[in-house]
């Protein structure tokens, strides 16, 4: 008979059943390593990141028509090329009376005339299109400010962490996990062609602070388990700290879940009904980031974590002492400490 969640649970969290996180590293880092190449090699392939109007600079458009109007986009982008017959816009339908065109910087007169062709295309008075003007500096220097904070926050959040751990190997640890995580949110935008606006950034920094958060709360209990006066002769090093992933597992997958739930509504409301692309941008970022943040921490962090550490002197000394008492070669160290079995 099939065991509940919960009793699934508690059988992790006494070690009744172990899963091997810290013992099948190798296999958990294969897997980040492709996706990250993936990750990284996908948007070029592509011809790039796709970045919005408030980066590059540009003219945008906003036709409002009637919700019983059509919407097709192949007639903002035939209207764009009656007035620039070489200029390939960004056409989006927005909501259920919106259509937004994106094209690059254009002088008063394009700007007139690109607005009576779009008007003329959707059927409306020119008075219902409005234009606005975006230039390159006010994109460059957000981009400039959002570097500035995320290399504050990642220093800061390291010299926290190393405080709070009293160790600088969990903080380590806890970034790679934390650039495993923007890199593939960041690939798959790039890969997927999604546009890459402020709004997006925005949800980048948010999956900051969450991938850390769900990290830091899992190191927390590896701490607890691997204090020195916690440490008894049952269990390796790396024993300690798989026993430490899997009695917060059954949390961290609620936690996601429960993150994941409001995320995914706002995802779908704000994307697929309304259509309102600032939400669709940050909550599209924020899905990804969660997603591989909760992977990351229980695959990523924890083992790495394992692997920066394994090779103190005291802790190979323990692991020797566990390893007579179980009556196995000490030289068996390095296998035991890299091979924690699953029950």
């Amino acid at each position: 008979m099939a065991r509940s969640f919960s009793e699934f649970g508690n059988a992790l969290y006494t070690g009744e059943k172990s899963i091997g996180f810290v013992g099948r590293r190798k296999l958990w880092y294969t897997i980040s390593v492709v996706i990250i190449l993936i990750a990284i090699v996908g948007p070029f392939l592509r011809g790039g990141f796709q970045f919005g109007i408030e980066f590059t600079g540009g003219s945008q458009f906003q036709v409002h028509v009637a919700s019983d109007t059509e919407r097709d986009p192949d007639l903002a982008e035939q209207a764009v090329a009656t007035v620039l017959p070489n200029s390939v816009p960004r056409v989006s339908v927005l909501g259920q009376n919106e259509v937004r065109v994106q094209t690059e910087a254009l002088d008063d007169a394009q700007n007139r005339a690109v607005t009576d062709a779009l008007a003329a295309a959707y059927g409306v008075d020119p008075a219902e299109v409005t234009y606005s003007f975006i230039g390159p500096a006010w994109g460059q220097d957000i981009t400039r400010q959002a570097f500035v904070a995320l290399i504050v926050f990642i220093l800061l959040s390291a010299l926290v962490m190393a405080l709070y751990f009293r160790t600088w190997k969990m903080s380590v640890a806890a970034l790679i996990a934390l650039f495993h995580d923007l890199i593939i949110t960041a690939g798959i935008y790039g890969i997927a062609g999604f546009e890459v606006t402020p709004a997006a950034m925005i949800g980048f920094l948010t999956i900051l602070g969450y991938s850390l958060y769900d990290t830091v709360v899992v190191f927390d209990k590896i701490r607890e388990n691997t204090m020195p006066s916690e440490m008894s002769d049952r269990r390796t090093f790396a024993e300690a700290v798989n026993l430490a992933v899997n009695q917060t597992l059954v949390r961290s997958i609620n936690t996601s879940v429960v993150a994941l739930l409001p995320v995914a509504s706002i995802l779908f409301v704000g994307a697929g009904l309304l259509g309102a692309g600032t939400l669709r941008d940050i909550s599209l970022a924020l899905f990804i980031g969660i997603l591989a943040g909760a992977y990351s921490t229980i695959f990523v962090a924890a083992p790495a974590y394992a692997h920066l550490r394994e090779g103190e002197k005291t802790l190979v000394e323990h692991d020797k002492k566990v390893l007579r008492l179980r009556g196995k070669d000490s030289d068996e160290v390095g296998l035991v400490t890299a091979s924690t079995e699953e029950k």
